[in-house]
């Protein structure tokens, strides 16, 4: 009448372990210790693996996904916003969006090891989408902010994300660069071009500049700063789209 019983056990055996090896593998990626392991299973499991319900809706990350991609953005929004706080808001736009973009993303995922965690059909070919991974962190996100709410997830953005894995210095060097860019172009296609600071305007303790770019004497654009250097980027930064230069 036990019968039934060995296998039952040996079953549950293999549940608990495959549980147990879940739980381990997400703990050393997010370095908290899951409570609702569903979450974690559901942000794991793309699209094209999923199984259907008895309502018949796939389980999938999908609204995960939707949900990290918005908590991951105000964290990396909030994260600037402290660190620079004489940058606009264009820079600060530009700099979020060169961190949260799908490429970006997608090598984080990789380098924190995600990618050997989620589920995706490879039958077609043993392939997968490139996104598959940077989709699934941001799923990973929602998942963490479920479990464990805001302020941790915040933690795991910056000191498991962010901080080891994003060249912030580099990020902010190569987007603020858009002077060094329009003077390689103009000497490129043989052109006179010059910065001069047509206005400066006192704001209390500060004083905004704004720079004008002359290009063969023609005025091009203008753009302001609080120093002149951000004046003459900004102005640069608008010139460029002014001349339609990627």
């Amino acid at each position: 009448m036990f019968g039934p019983i060995k296998p039952v056990r040996r079953a549950y055996r293999r549940l608990f372990n495959k549980d147990r090896n879940l739980v381990s593998a997400i703990a050393g990626v997010t370095g908290s210790t899951p409570d609702n392991v569903r979450l974690y299973k559901l942000a794991l499991t793309h699209t094209s693996f999923a199984r259907q319900t008895s309502a018949g809706k796939h389980e999938t990350n999908e609204r995960l996904e939707f949900l990290g991609d918005a908590v991951l953005g105000a964290v990396v929004a909030e994260h600037l916003f402290k660190k620079f706080p004489y940058e606009d808001e264009g820079f600060l736009t530009e700099i979020r969006s060169r961190i949260v973009n799908r490429e970006s993303l997608n090598i984080i995922a990789v380098k924190i090891g995600l990618n050997l965690l989620v589920k995706v059909d490879t039958t077609n070919h043993g392939t997968r989408h490139k996104s598959v991974n940077g989709n699934a962190l941001e799923a990973l996100v929602g998942a963490i902010y479920l479990d464990k709410g805001y302020d941790k997830t915040r933690h795991f953005i910056l000191a498991k994300l962010l901080r080891p894995h994003v060249d912030l210095h580099s990020l902010v060097t190569t987007t603020a660069n858009f002077k060094s860019k329009l003077i390689e172009w103009a000497q490129s296609q043989n052109k006179e071009i010059r910065f001069d600071i047509v206005k400066r305007k006192q704001q209390g303790n500060t004083t905004e500049f704004t720079s004008e770019v002359y290009i063969d004497n023609k005025p091009v654009a203008v753009g302001s700063g609080l120093s002149k250097k951000k004046a003459d980027q900004s102005a640069a930064e608008k010139s460029l789209v002014a001349l339609n230069i990627g």
